[in-house]
């Protein structure tokens, strides 16, 4: 699967590696394409799923700010709940289309 933002594939992994949260998709680390994110200030607290960190997408010339969040130390319970260890996957704003 791949993020794509203004036509330039910011992330791409098969669908088996991804992990389906709350109907985002989370890609690991590791498929994230070089300098797509920049990371923001925002700040932003899960009740469930802890601490996030928010990056804004810029690849290619255009910029999305606040476009894609991670949790890099997700609570133990969400862990659980969501029965994979989500650690620093990153998901992204619906104007970033996630396509097969």
């Amino acid at each position: 699967m791949k993020a794509v933002f203004d036509g330039v594939t910011i992330a791409e992994a098969e669908q088996d590696d991804l992990v389906r949260i709350e109907g985002n998709w989370y890609f690991p680390p590791a498929a994230l394409a070089e300098g797509a994110l920049v990371e923001s200030p925002t700040p932003y607290t899960c009740p469930w799923k802890g601490e996030a960190q928010y990056f804004s997408v810029s690849k290619g010339g255009a910029q999305l700010a606040d476009g894609a969040w991670s949790y890099p130390t997700p609570k133990p319970t969400a862990i659980e709940r969501v029965g994979a260890d989500f650690s620093g996957y990153v998901a992204f704003d619906r104007k970033v289309q996630i396509v097969d």
